[in-house]
């Protein structure tokens, strides 16, 4: 009978042992940063009682912030995966001047940080700005109200669609697509009935991490909204007003309602990989 060295022994237990310290160390690094974090908001959000939480929520201005974070959402998100889908189609299935440069400034909102974004729109469109008097002449207000909101939300999630497409894309190929218009089908019924179906969960992923960014941005969007109660705070902003008014209850019981919606893209998002994998 043969025997198993020694030394090969103590490897697999030394083995077995990191692996339970990794483990271990990742499970408590997840509870003191991801679950705790969890628990305290909830815990302080109902601290006095169901009906204060409640009632935090349904303040005209928690309705006001919540309403205006769904609208900058709702225009942002489906501008940036038309926007997206026309980049990554064009980036994969074309060759053009000018490819690697928009490769580059797709990444552009990933390497400028949201407050100089931010200001930027502020000296594009404020009053000092390059079109402030021409804006104050027309009466449009563009930075401190509802318009700056949109933009600046729109800017930092522009590449989260494409970025999604595009090495799904590349992986593809051109095969198909160009089966399909060898076959006679016109480009958009090769786009609707060849690439659409073949990007659909790669384009659900893309969506998810838009709209996520798009409800959950501070930095751009706190430059540009001026922070107008009742008028140009989102959710984000809301919450950091409440907190230093010491109003902790408040703060925390909105704060529950972008962990919720954290909570629900990570599974939705979990969802999508799945399908994917399949």
């Amino acid at each position: 009978m043969s025997s198993v060295p020694r030394k090969a022994v103590k490897k697999t237990v030394g083995d077995g042992i990191a692996k339970w310290i990794l483990i271990a160390a990742a499970l408590i690094f997840l509870a003191l940063f991801l679950v705790t974090p969890l628990i305290v908001v909830f815990a302080e959000a109902l601290a006095l009682g169901w009906q204060a939480y409640v009632s935090a929520i349904f303040e005209p201005d928690a309705v006001s912030a919540i309403r205006l974070t769904l609208l900058a959402a709702v225009v942002a998100v489906p501008l940036n995966t038309l926007f997206g889908l026309a980049a990554a189609w064009s980036i994969t299935k074309f060759d053009f001047p000018g490819k690697n440069l928009l490769i580059t400034i797709l990444d552009i909102p990933f390497a400028v940080s949201p407050i100089i974004s931010g200001l930027i729109f502020v000296l594009i469109f404020g009053a000092q700005g390059w079109l402030g008097p021409w804006l104050s002449e027309h009466d449009l207000r563009i930075v401190f109200a509802v318009p700056g909101i949109i933009l600046a939300t729109m800017f930092v999630t522009v590449p989260f669609v494409a970025r999604e497409l595009i090495p799904h894309m590349q992986a593809q190929g051109r095969d198909e697509e160009e089966a399909s218009l060898v076959l006679g089908a016109s480009g958009w019924q090769t786009f609707f009935r060849v690439t659409l179906p073949n990007i659909k969960w790669s384009l659900m992923y893309g969506i998810i991490l838009c709209t996520a960014r798009a409800v959950g941005e501070f930095g751009a969007v706190s430059v540009v909204s001026g922070h107008i109660r009742g008028e140009t705070n989102t959710v984000p902003l809301y919450v950091e007003i409440l907190f230093n008014e010491l109003n902790f209850v408040g703060a925390f019981s909105v704060a529950t309602l972008l962990t919720l919606l954290a909570l629900i893209t990570l599974v939705v998002k979990k969802l999508v990989e799945w399908k994917t994998a399949e």
